[in-house]
């Protein structure tokens, strides 16, 4: 993946919650795909034919950008290495 080279024109913004989950969907026959599920809006994750260098480029991104994310939010719902939490 190369580094954007056009500003954003728009952002959608899904937040987490009681109604968020995420699926994976690893299928045989056809390529893979990834659901990100908020309530009543749904994101689906895959590629465009056989999968590429490209995608796999991606998928690694993302499994990367995910790890972070989840670390942040252990980060902030356990509070900082002093040991006083944010929440229980």
């Amino acid at each position: 993946m190369t580094r954007r080279r056009s500003p954003r024109n728009s952002v959608i913004r899904l937040t987490t919650g009681h109604a968020a989950r995420t699926l994976n969907h690893p299928f045989t026959r056809r390529e893979p795909v990834l659901a990100l599920d908020f309530g009543a809006t749904s994101v689906l994750v895959t590629t465009n034919g056989p999968v590429t260098v490209e995608d796999l480029q991606f998928a690694r991104q993302l499994a990367h950008a995910a790890h972070r994310f989840a670390r942040s939010v252990e980060r902030s719902f356990y509070g900082l290495s002093d040991g006083k939490g944010v929440a229980a």
